[in-house]
């Protein structure tokens, strides 16, 4: 049988969804506005990158194309006379939102139909009887932030005073978090992660998808500055996914990454989860090479939302997505025949666009094997569609949403 590896870039958008005005989004292009900034030079960073966007591997697999499927025109320096070597097209989200586990739920076959409970852009941002809950049940002494904020920003705007008071830090954004910082030694990760059980607990009648805890270390005097320990404690997916069709079928799975947190820990097989994108596939091409026939590999590589995509920083996304390109040779030396494998992302994060949030973005889709005959796939109206093809190929029934492209 077939072995499947799914490869989710994270944030890693090609151009505005057909809805994206409805986000004010209409025009971002995660992926295009990269290449257009490295190719006037506003990419450049000493010591890390200079010069255009060289993604010659992704290229060569039909990014460029894709690119162009999703808004009529290739991205500088991602266009190429020969023909690609993969299936190649552009997906649209049918979930409302622009979030992390409504992507991947989708992408497995699962769309979410019901849309999110998000806190206003307020101060206080929480209402009150939540927070009162939370400072009762976790024992705390209050709470700090209770608004929309940057993850960084507000540990440096309050992570002194966290740690003279106890107080954790909670905030929110336009996705639907409810997110906790705190620092590891003075408050204490596992007393971090007790404190977001009890606010998972206590968010759920708000239909809020995550709590995210988010240690940091550090001192007021030297800086604080966030650690490789989140945990997100996510709601649970309303009907089956992917992953609970291969666990019925007794499939190995492995999962990579935060898919174990995406997926609230259901049907997600071995959990791996490394610090970094590197270390990420590093740890996937591994559990692949070693994969019986039959089984499925998913991998989430979050660096690019969460280091360079929400932090608005050009040449830091562009350098990570020029890292990733560098290995994909490893990938195909890992395929043997009748493997697949599909490399997607689940939202956009223009480092561009205004803000610090998501972008409400079509998605790559690039799937090759030894196998597998180049094509175009064109536009998949559903992000279940890669769900529904990975199924198709593992000989499993099929999914509740989506049509494979075979």
């Amino acid at each position: 049988m077939a072995r499947v590896l799914l490869i989710v870039l994270d944030s890693v958008g090609i151009g505005g969804a057909p809805d994206a005005d409805r986000y004010g989004d209409a025009g971002s292009d995660t992926v295009g506005h990269i290449a257009e900034a490295c190719a006037a030079g506003r990419g450049d960073r000493p010591s890390l990158r200079a010069g255009p966007l060289r993604l010659p591997n992704l290229v060569a697999l039909g990014l460029g194309l894709a690119c162009e499927g999703a808004t009529g025109r290739v991205p500088p320096g991602l266009a190429s006379e020969a023909e690609p070597q993969a299936l190649w097209g552009h997906a649209v989200e049918t979930a409302a939102g622009k979030d992390t586990p409504s992507g991947h739920w989708e992408i497995a076959g699962v769309p979410a139909r019901e849309a999110w409970g998000h806190f206003p852009d307020a101060h206080p941002a929480f209402p009150a009887e939540l927070t009162a809950a939370l400072i009762a049940r976790a024992g705390l002494p209050g709470i700090l932030g209770d608004r929309h904020a940057s993850g960084t920003a507000i540990i440096d705007a309050f992570g002194a005073e966290h740690v003279r008071t106890g107080q954790p830090i909670c905030y929110t954004s336009a996705d639907s978090v409810f997110q906790i910082a705190a620092h590891e030694e003075t408050f204490g990760l596992e007393r971090l992660y007790e404190t977001c059980r009890i606010a998972r607990d206590l968010c759920d009648p708000y239909r809020v998808g995550r709590v995210i805890a988010r240690p940091f270390i550090g001192s007021e005097k030297d800086g604080f500055h966030r650690t490789s320990r989140r945990k997100d404690f996510s709601v649970a997916p309303p009907a089956d996914t992917l992953l609970d069709v291969l666990d019925a079928a007794g499939r190995a799975v492995v999962s990579v990454g935060k898919i174990g947190d995406i997926f609230a820990h259901r049907a997600t097989g071995r959990e791996v989860k490394p610090a970094g994108n590197a270390a990420c596939l590093d740890a996937a091409l591994d559990a692949f090479a070693s994969l019986p026939d039959g089984g499925f590999v998913f991998l989430n590589l979050v660096d690019f939302d969460t280091e360079h995509g929400h932090r608005r920083d050009v040449p830091g996304y562009a350098a990570e997505l020029e890292a990733f390109d560098a290995r994909i040779p490893k990938i195909h030396a890992v395929l043997k025949p009748g493997d697949l494998c599909v490399i997607t992302a689940d939202h956009g994060n223009d480092p561009t666009w205004t803000g610090t949030e998501h972008t409400r973005e079509q998605v790559p889709v690039l799937a090759f094997g030894p196998e597998v005959a180049p094509d175009s796939i064109g536009q998949r109206d559903t992000f279940a569609d890669i769900g529904a093809a990975v199924a198709a190929h593992l000989g499993l029934p099929p999914l509740g949403a989506g049509r494979a492209w075979w």
